[in-house]
């Protein structure tokens, strides 16, 4: 079995795996061009990977708003409960901080995942990149 490691912290320190697996998630799997993908709240973001023996396989960030974004794990390792591992590390982590809760913008086929972990739905569907989202919350 494989041995888990997430890390946290700046874009400077994360960059460079978070990125590749941005790219390989939302600019050549979702087909989301790289000028909706790359923003300015990446350098005020906290970013977390996870590693599999020394691999990035995983990402999220979470911004000074409380709002989880770019949660992406590659297709070789979905299934496995990564992405839940993941945002079990995001939610602690924000606990630790105090924050007050913590939102998002699901794609509409990952509400149950989100839902599992706690979040509730908000609002109306809506198409983020032509992508179905709905914003979701939960109160920490």
């Amino acid at each position: 079995m494989s041995q888990f490691i997430i890390r946290s912290g700046s874009w400077d320190v994360l960059e460079h795996d978070a990125r590749k697996i941005r790219e390989s998630v939302f600019i050549q799997e979702q087909q989301i061009s790289s000028k909706d993908e790359w923003d300015d709240q990446d350098p005020i973001a906290v970013h977390f990977v996870v590693d599999d023996q020394g691999h990035a396989i995983a990402t999220a960030r979470l911004l000074q708003n409380n709002s989880i974004g770019r949660v992406a794990v590659l297709k070789g390792y979905r299934g496995q409960g990564i992405g839940r591992l993941l945002m079990l590390e995001i939610i602690q982590f924000a606990k630790n901080e105090h924050r007050e809760f913590l939102k998002l913008s699901s794609q509409v086929h990952a509400i149950p995942f989100y839902a599992g972990l706690g979040f509730n739905v908000e609002g109306d569907e809506y198409l983020d990149c032509g992508i179905p989202h709905i914003d979701m919350r939960m109160p920490l």
